[in-house]
């Protein structure tokens, strides 16, 4: 029997070298993605003359309130896209443009002419950038009698050809 266990002994101490079952590999947890970086675009200025830009969509719609009247563009149920407002009491004529941009300049361009007003952001929620204008202003007549549209443009916004229609007038009209 001491045959057997001298037989046996190489067996069991080979058996005790291996591992009865192979450590896990730790692996790694995995990582968030970071988030992506959004850059704002910039706005794409339509290629071509200002003419042949295409027309924004929305309407004119004409009101009056306490402060005098306005004309509001845009599409229906949305806030104005541009807003022209007669202010009665100080004698001015507001011509807004939904958006954020910074304080500069507002190049509005007409069939007949084309005029630089210094524009400031005028409320931020909603946003609207705005220029001041006397009542006789000649670019508010340029812009009820321009061609079907007029233009404007503001840095950091895109340009947009608006349609002119009677509403314009009217609170031009209302203004002096």
């Amino acid at each position: 029997m001491r045959l057997n266990h001298l037989i046996l002994l190489p067996l069991f101490a080979l058996a005790a070298c291996v591992p009865s079952k192979p450590e896990p590999v730790p692996q790694p947890k995995p990582q968030p993605a970071p988030p992506p970086v959004v850059v704002a675009p910039q706005p794409v200025r339509p290629s071509g003359d200002w003419i042949d830009w295409p027309i924004e969509p929305g309407t004119w719609v004409y009101r009056t309130d306490a402060r005098g009247s306005l004309a509001l563009f845009g599409p229906a149920g949305a806030n104005a896209t541009i807003t022209l407002r007669c202010d009665k009491a100080r004698a001015r004529v507001f011509l807004s443009v939904s958006g954020t941009a910074q304080a500069g300049a507002m190049l509005v361009r007409t069939s007949s002419t084309m005029k630089s007003l210094a524009a400031v952001q005028a409320s931020k929620e909603p946003p609207y950038v705005a220029a001041e204008l006397m009542p006789r202003d000649a670019i508010l007549d340029a812009i009820a009698y321009s061609r079907g549209r007029f233009a404007i443009e503001i840095q950091d916004l895109r340009p947009m050809a608006i349609p002119n229609w009677a509403e314009i007038g009217r609170v031009i009209e209302d203004c002096r």
